[in-house]
């Protein structure tokens, strides 16, 4: 592992002078970050899909995320190279749509019994409502979050994209970037209050977890510790935020346009 200096001076001898060698070095560095988000995605892996998978498709990620880093933003490069290596892998695992049929239905179920019964309620339905919308007994349906969570890979990744082909807004592109030009600093202003009102919708617990595990970057076992709560109760309630924040952003059209 390189020390504080040597990684300074070896984004300083990539960015200033082009040098392979230092390219190398950083992404040799920070490779570990494929490794932990890997894991982070996925716990289960589908028949047709091995670890090395993963690694391979995060590694592309953060390829891209050394070359296209700004050393100048106000953003960790950790925090950075984790979002374009979640993504990769996500977008490779939707090319390989190993998620069976019958679970992409239960999400379309769960994601509809979540935006009607707001709709008929006036604020996000807990989880005995929407069990009852779905005439489930609460514990199957909370085994049905963390299947569900578990299988289909649902992420904020995943939230933030708006119908087949349409531009997908990654959390690296909310984070701040003094740089930005003026026309794109209005729109990633936009984006980012956006995203904001419909996180503040969601109720406390689900809040908490999505600020956690996206933005602390902290694991799902880490999120249950702080919350003095189990993990598999974190993936119940990040299930859940993320189908609630599908439906909010979803209807927010000028986020995507």
């Amino acid at each position: 592992m390189l020390t504080s200096y040597e990684i300074r001076e070896a984004w300083r001898r990539y960015k200033m002078f082009e040098s392979s060698q230092a390219r190398a070095e950083l992404i040799e560095h920070y490779a570990y970050l494929v490794k932990i988000t890997a894991g982070r995605i996925i716990s289960k892996l589908p028949p047709s899909l091995e670890r090395e998978d993963l690694i391979s498709a995060g590694i592309v990620g953060l390829v891209k995320a050394v070359d296209q880093f700004d050393v100048n933003r106000q953003v960790k490069f950790e925090t950075y190279a984790i979002a374009l290596v979640r993504g990769a892998i996500l977008e490779m695992l939707r090319e390989d749509d190993w998620v069976p049929r019958s679970v992409r239905e239960r999400l379309k179920a769960l994601q509809n019994a979540y935006k009607d019964l707001e709709i008929r309620l006036g604020r996000p339905a807990n989880e005995t409502e929407v069990a009852a919308e779905l005439s489930m007994e609460t514990e199957e349906f909370q085994k049905l979050l963390v299947d569900a969570g578990r299988t289909s890979q649902l992420s904020l990744e995943e939230v933030l994209v708006c119908g087949d082909g349409a531009e997908q807004l990654h959390i690296s592109d909310v984070l701040q970037d003094e740089k930005a030009l003026p026309s794109l600093e209005i729109e990633l202003h936009e984006r980012k209050r956006l995203l904001g009102k419909a996180i503040d919708r969601l109720p406390e617990r689900e809040r908490m977890v999505i600020a956690l595990y996206y933005f602390e970057g902290l694991t799902f076992k880490e999120v249950g510790r702080t919350l003095t709560i189990s993990e598999s109760r974190v993936y119940q309630l990040h299930t859940q935020a993320v189908i609630r924040l599908k439906g909010y952003l979803q209807r927010d059209d000028i986020l995507f346009t």
